[in-house]
């Protein structure tokens, strides 16, 4: 096999194949590179575009870098079909086999003590966001009055802005404290059925697109056979939350729960 070695993920030895039509980076389908107890998951990409200046130049390149990033998520999600991966970073990149075998070697205790705690279990996500709602524009009530000509009219009405104004806060604040009850309840309950779990940072809007400001942003990594009272319990929250809305992602591989800076 020429060119340099891809990595997406070590494993324990698996027997059932992958889809013989799965591609991976570069349209390369991936294959396994057995070192003792461990399978790398490994595919071969081209030399001018993974080694180290082409690729620091292709990670600035947000088309590339989305390409790159779906077909390795692709082989991940074939692999959390049949086994529990520990995926690594995106363009963990090798010379070749010898690399690769030598990393696993290094790395071994490690890795089948991570593989064993995630042996039969997978990553759930799940978002809280409250809602965009739509607020009275303070302009259209009309600003208080300025100068010497202002009316009792307008006196009255500026009062009645700054009354509005008030009032709009302490909503948005009480909507807010109601938010963030909701999302930590929520929390505690679905730990209950999660061996662990990550919070992580609120996604910003701006970035991630999803309509509303995100309240929770939580992982909890799940047996598989208990993935379904999982969804369920999540599922229910859903049918009572006005204003708030729950999204919940996965099964995925635990990459919340990996340990792993590859």
């Amino acid at each position: 096999m020429s060119g340099l070695r891809y990595v997406y993920a070590v494993c324990r030895p698996f027997g059932t194949p992958l889809p013989a039509q799965l591609s991976g980076v570069a349209g390369v389908p991936p294959k396994q590179l057995v070192h003792h107890d461990l399978v790398a998951v490994v595919g071969q990409v081209p030399e001018e575009d993974f080694s180290e200046e082409p690729l620091r130049a292709h990670l600035e390149d947000l088309d590339w870098l989305g390409a790159t990033a779906r077909a390795h998520q692709n082989v991940i999600d074939a692999l959390t079909v049949v086994t529990s991966p520990l995926p690594l970073r995106l363009a963990t990149v090798f010379r070749d086999d010898s690399g690769v075998r030598t990393m696993m070697e290094e790395r071994e205790e490690t890795f089948l003590r991570t593989l064993d705690r995630l042996d039969g279990r997978v990553e759930w996500g799940v978002k809280v966001y409250s809602e965009p709602r739509d607020t009275e524009n303070p302009q259209a009530s009309g600003a208080p009055g300025d100068g010497p000509g202002s009316s009792p009219a307008k006196a009255a009405s500026g009062r009645d802005y700054l009354r509005r104004r008030r009032d709009q806060r302490k909503e948005s604040e009480e909507r807010w404290e109601r938010a963030e009850e909701f999302a930590r309840r929520l929390h505690e309950s679905l730990s209950e059925g999660a061996e662990d779990t990550r919070i992580h940072a609120p996604q910003d809007s701006a970035l991630s697109g999803a309509p509303g400001r995100n309240i929770l942003n939580a992982a909890y990594l799940v047996p598989r056979t208990e993935s379904e009272a999982f969804v369920e319990l999540v599922d229910r929250t859903k049918d009572d939350t006005p204003g708030l809305r729950v999204e919940l992602t996965g099964p995925w591989a635990a990459y919340s729960f990996t340990g792993e800076d590859a």
